[in-house]
């Protein structure tokens, strides 16, 4: 019983803890964001914006249906699994010590400066890098066979709701999950040698204040169905809802495009930006170009299929390279 009260209050705390992506607060926002835009940039009347987001026939398809119930299976199965997995202490206990093992670094060289200076680039440096591993593990997402396979699952979302933010299969989630333990003890365990004690984020209810702003902005409406851009200048920057719509979209001209999470930065460095000018991203066909496939999304199919494409694509690379020999 303690078990189960235990998986059930950490499907709760997705909703009421600030760092969490779907805190209620951050969807309340969402959902303010979504009105205005609507309202003065669609010109809808404030009846039919509410209308509009709060479309049954949406938050109630097939697609909408199944990310709920991955969302409640994958929370168990992490709740699970999360103990086995490396800790980021170990991790960033093994770095520190390594760290003293390199003769042009000391402990501490860097705890002489103010501390004002030491919280901020912390700060800007931890969101930074975060931003950008997950850029990079989510692009060898789509560039390697064996990770699009489950990679697939996120992407057979026909129609997009906050929640589709947690519609992976589970071992990608473990994937993105040991991402983050070892960027966060690679941060951790080199600002502590070189900057001694006086690390700390610069946080807003604990959130990493960038991430906070992120949430509050908006950060659910890149999964929706509402589709507000950015000026071309600033999607140079930041990855607005409607360029992630287009990330999702099956047209060829769309296809491994917007990668970034929170910075659109990494895109344009690496080739695959896409503005979203001009882009009719509210009409966008989502999913992987399977749409009549009636099974897409069964839960048989998302958790399973994706482990058979894998067995195969392994087994089809050994008796190739056993042919070679």
């Amino acid at each position: 019983m303690e078990t189960i009260a235990d998986i059930f209050f950490n499907i709760i705390d997705q909703f009421t803890n600030p760092k969490k992506r779907v805190f209620l607060f951050y969807i309340f926002l969402s959902v303010v964001i979504a009105t205005l835009w609507l309202m003065f940039h669609k010109k809808k009347t404030f009846k039919k914006a509410i209308k509009i987001i709060f479309n049954p026939k949406l938050l109630f398809s097939k697609s909408a249906t199944s990310d709920y119930k991955i969302f409640i299976i994958n929370q168990i199965i992490m709740f699970i699994v999360s103990p086995v997995l490396l800790t980021q202490l170990a991790i960033a206990t093994v770095l520190y010590y390594y760290f003293h093992t390199i003769p042009w670094l000391s402990s501490g060289m860097y705890g002489h400066l103010p501390i004002y200076f030491i919280v901020s680039l912390f700060t800007i440096f931890n969101f930074i890098l975060d931003d950008f591993t997950k850029f990079i593990i989510h692009r060898w997402m789509h560039k390697w066979n064996f990770l699009w396979a489950l990679h697939k699952v996120h992407h057979s979302a026909t129609n997009l709701t906050p929640m589709t933010v947690f519609r992976t299969h589970p071992l990608e989630g473990i994937i993105f999950t040991l991402r983050s333990i070892f960027t966060q003890a690679i941060i951790l365990s080199s600002f502590i040698f070189l900057f001694g004690k006086n690390v700390d984020l610069l946080t807003v209810l604990g959130v990493n204040i960038f991430i906070f702003l992120f949430n509050i902005f908006g950060s659910n409406l890149r999964h929706s169905h509402i589709g507000i851009r950015y000026w071309k200048w600033l999607e140079f920057i930041l990855i607005s809802p409607a360029q992630h719509h287009i990330h999702h979209s099956i047209s060829k001209e769309h296809h491994d495009k917007n990668f970034g999470v929170s910075l659109a930065i990494w895109d344009w460095l690496f080739g695959s930006l896409h503005h979203s000018e001009k882009e009719d991203t509210e009409n966008l066909t989502l999913g992987i170009g399977t749409l009549n496939n009636k099974n897409i999304h069964s839960l048989k199919n998302l958790y399973l299929q994706p482990i058979i494409e894998i067995y195969n694509l392994f087994k089809k690379k050994f008796f190739y390279l056993r042919d070679l020999k």
